[in-house]
């Protein structure tokens, strides 16, 4: 996130710009569903959020793992490498994170699968982003290396043949979800429509926009899950990410197919229910959906109910979901806490178990977030989830 008066000045004359895009899309073609909403918002491409914006870490709006503590990168390049020798220590692999931030949790996992002899001759690097701001500083990260990278902007560009190695922290939570709200008439999609006029939006002249519902009921929540589109009460709201689906499907066919594990963490619920969590969050504080498109980033729960259900019908091997916490436990990161701090000043030594507490507490990211590991169906033995 920009800095200083200047840089708030250009957020909001962003958040102007898309906001007026818009109420000239909505006008032109009706309201928007919240799918297409948070598409735009978030990697529209000249006002996405992710487009624009810095979001990572303490200057920006939120801190990954990754950000917390060198541990968590590391811990994931361990489970890569033991991953790749329990399959046998096939050439030809490809490594990929999907939504790899400033690059902080490559450059640890990278570090990290560089001690285990061989696997960096037989892996080749995959990034997978969006953002050509966000990719320059991956690149700048990662320069260093020594490892063979190469940058896609889908998951789709990454070449198919050859096992797959990846991880997805903290990706599934951006990916656009549709809402449903059962009303007495049946389940109705929420949309975003513009106010009427004379209202106005809270960052200054322009066009408000505001909730509301298709006048019947849609078809599409036919995508709503059974158990719950037929129990939910009254004016409950139903979450529904086509995107999560189509690449947890496309992700599971592949390790079906060409063997391989695939990790992914994110906060969310592990049943299937019906809940309302769509949020943004500009400085680390809860903001307001709606307002100054653009400058905010803009996510909801996984519902790790429905990766899952995607993935297994896809042909992969579904591990978890655990928590962080049980998942880092399980893999040393105890441990590994423990040799870091023998080489520590006593106020290094305080940050780390500062950080192991973070990443591992019930009533912290270890306990919010989950993991879930998609391998092809023969790997019987998986780290993390014994």
């Amino acid at each position: 996130m920009s800095s200083g008066a200047d840089g708030e000045t250009s957020s909001l004359g962003a958040a102007r710009t898309l906001a007026e895009h818009l109420a000239r899309r909505i006008r032109a073609l009706g309201p928007l569903t919240v799918e297409t909403y948070m598409t735009e918002v978030l990697t529209n491409p000249r006002h996405g959020y992710y487009v624009t914006q810095q979001p990572f870490g303490q200057n920006g709006d939120f801190i990954t793992a990754p950000e917390v503590s060198q541990m968590f990168g590391e811990l994931i390049g361990a489970w890569m490498a033991d991953t790749w020798t329990r399959m046998g220590r096939p050439s030809g692999v490809h490594m990929v994170e999907i939504g790899p931030g400033r690059g902080v949790l490559m450059r640890d996992l990278l570090r990290a699968a560089s001690t285990v002899q061989g696997f960096r001759d037989a892996a080749t690097v995959h990034l997978v982003d969006v953002s050509p701001a966000l990719q320059l500083v991956q690149r700048r990260a990662l320069a260093e290396s020594g490892w063979n990278i190469r940058w896609h902007t889908s998951f789709a560009d990454v070449p198919s043949r050859g096992p797959l190695l990846m991880i997805a922290n903290e990706l599934f939570d951006a990916l656009p979800i549709r809402q449903f709200v059962r009303t007495r008439a049946g389940w109705c999609e929420r949309l975003i429509d513009v106010a009427p006029r004379g209202a106005q939006s809270e960052d200054g002249p322009g066009d408000a926009l505001r909730f509301v519902l298709t006048r019947g009921p849609s078809p599409a929540s036919a995508l709503i899950p059974a158990s719950v589109r037929e129990t939910a009460p009254l004016e409950s709201v139903a979450e529904v990410s086509p995107a999560s689906i189509s690449l947890a499907t496309a992700i599971g066919a592949r390790v079906a197919v060409e063997g391989g594990g695939a990790l992914i963490i994110d906060y969310g619920n592990t049943e299937f229910g019906a809940r309302d969590t769509l949020q943004a969050v500009l400085r680390h504080q809860s903001h307001p959906v709606l307002d100054a498109p653009g400058t905010a980033d803009i996510c909801a729960h996984v519902d790790f109910a429905m990766v899952a259900q995607a993935a297994h019908a896809a042909g992969a091997r579904v591990w978890g979901p655990r928590t962080q916490g049980e998942f880092l436990r399980t893999i040393g990161i105890a441990e590994r806490a423990t040799v870091l701090s023998r080489v520590a000043t006593p106020e290094q030594r305080d940050e780390i178990t500062a950080a192991l507490n973070r990443l591992v507490g019930s009533h912290a990211m270890g306990g919010l977030f989950k993991v879930v590991a998609l391998t092809h169906r023969d790997l019987d033995d998986v780290a993390g989830f014994q």
